[in-house]
């Protein structure tokens, strides 16, 4: 395991590497070294030739018919810094982060943790609509934004809360968004977790899956024009990347040579879909090199293997302008949503495996532990002090009454057309009519 980490931080060509490095490496990273990549760009055409290089690929000619298996490379390595006891495997990938920035780390994954248990059964209880959980994916959010810069631009999907939260993202606009209410600053239009937030740098979710890679990669292209020193990452499952949007994304920001960190959260399912029906090839991670990706599979369950790669990645996309694609393998422990009974497609016992066995928030309190950072009597403060926080801001945001109904009508265009008037004052016709029959005073004026 040692050597397959080793190969995984080279990030560039080598003599001598095995395949699953040379896949890590990108197609694209060997043929921008690759003699045959000058030879095209200076090509002397000659009737003599009898191997031209077509302008296609860079390859050799054989004369023996042979299609290639699917698997012929072998699969490709996970890098991990910490096993599951919370010991560092290798201290050379140690990232050596300060005690409060690790105690940050398990802040905002154990807060995260206690806001989805509340508000799953808030949603249970009737009190909001909807509702996704984050169970056991607290590691990919957490490591990855605590490698980004501030700035970075976060094209997310609909289970990355951990992201803003590590970006300090207020608990109250969290429970505002979900109920809907008068301080959400989506004016209630957005189903419950379709976050957004200007100041953060993270773009409102859309629900249909894999529509935010495309619009991604176009950010990171004008970032790029724009020489603004920041880089887009853009989060997805892995049943998102069967969605064609996925494949355009790449392809665009590999030909483009966009500063992108695609970011694939590997967690066994898309809803009741299982991986193993879900691809035949060696999950996402291997389908990088193919567009000319460089591309690395890391353990979700792993804050620092998530923080290593995504910090390397974002430091050679804003230096190099390129994309990089990142497969954290993870598990969602949760149902897939509120709507979801992953009861009738998987097992307790496997669910329990991974909720026992393998946490991402478990292995770091067990680092944290064998470092001296944190000890039992910390941990019952600190959930004490989590649920205490959160159930204020579930308090105030029930409280709080739904936006006003005109906004339906605003936001929209910069003036308010003729057309979008009348239907303005057609409801206010029909609110002063019969108001009696809806309850307006759930509602602010």
């Amino acid at each position: 395991m040692a050597v397959a980490i080793s190969a995984a931080r080279v990030w560039g060509p080598r003599r001598g590497l095995g395949q699953a490095a040379l896949l890590l490496l990108g197609v694209r990273g060997l043929a921008r070294f690759h003699p045959l990549r000058q030879q095209q760009q200076q090509q002397q055409f000659s009737s003599l030739d009898d191997k031209p290089q077509f302008p296609g690929a860079s390859a050799e000619f054989v004369d023996k018919l042979e299609f290639i298996q699917p698997n012929v490379i072998s699969g490709i390595p996970i890098y991990r810094v910490m096993d599951r006891q919370g010991q560092i495997i290798n201290p050379s990938e140690d990232p050596n982060l300060p005690q409060e920035k690790v105690l940050k780390f398990y802040r905002s994954m154990t807060l995260l943790n206690t806001m989805d248990r509340i508000l799953y059964e808030s949603q249970r209880q009737g009190r909001i609509s909807f509702y996704m959980t984050n169970y056991g994916e607290e590691g990919t959010h957490v490591g990855s934004a605590a490698a980004l810069d501030s700035t970075d631009l976060v094209f997310g999907q609909y289970r990355e809360a951990g992201v803003l939260m590590y970006r300090d993202y207020p608990l109250e606009l969290f429970m505002a968004q979900c109920y809907g209410n008068v301080n959400d600053p989506g004016k209630g239009r957005q189903m419950p977790v379709h976050y957004g937030c200007n100041e953060r740098h993270f773009v409102t979710i859309s629900s249909p899956l894999a529509t935010q890679i495309p619009q991604a990669v176009g950010a990171a292209y004008a970032a790029k024009r724009a020489n603004a020193n920041r880089v887009v990452i853009c989060y997805f499952g892995e049943g998102a990347a069967s969605e064609g949007d996925a494949h355009a994304g790449f392809n665009f920001a590999a030909t483009l040579e966009c500063p992108i960190i695609f970011f694939c959260r590997n967690n066994g399912y898309a809803i009741s879909t299982p991986t193993s029906e879900q691809y035949r090839g060696d999950g996402i991670a291997a389908r990088g090199p193919g567009y000319g990706i460089m591309s690395i599979r890391v353990d979700g369950n792993d804050v620092f293997a998530v923080y290593n790669a995504t910090k390397e990645a974002r430091r050679r996309a804003v230096a190099e302008n390129q994309p990089f694609l990142i497969e954290a393998m993870t598990y969602r422990i949760g149902h897939h949503s509120t709507s979801d009974d992953s009861s009738a497609y998987r097992s307790v016992d496997e669910v329990n495996y991974w909720d026992k066995q393998d946490h991402p928030i478990s292995r770091l309190r067990l680092y944290l532990l064998s470092r001296g950072w944190w000890d039992e009597e910390q941990e019952k403060a600190w959930r004490k002090q989590s649920r205490k926080k959160v159930m204020e801001a579930f308090e105030q945001a029930e409280r709080k009454p739904k936006p006003s109904p005109y906004l339906l009508f605003s936001d929209v265009y910069q003036e308010m057309p003729t057309q979008l008037r009348k239907q303005k004052e057609s409801l206010a016709r029909h609110l002063q009519t019969y108001g009696e029959h809806y309850p307006l005073d759930h509602f602010d004026k």
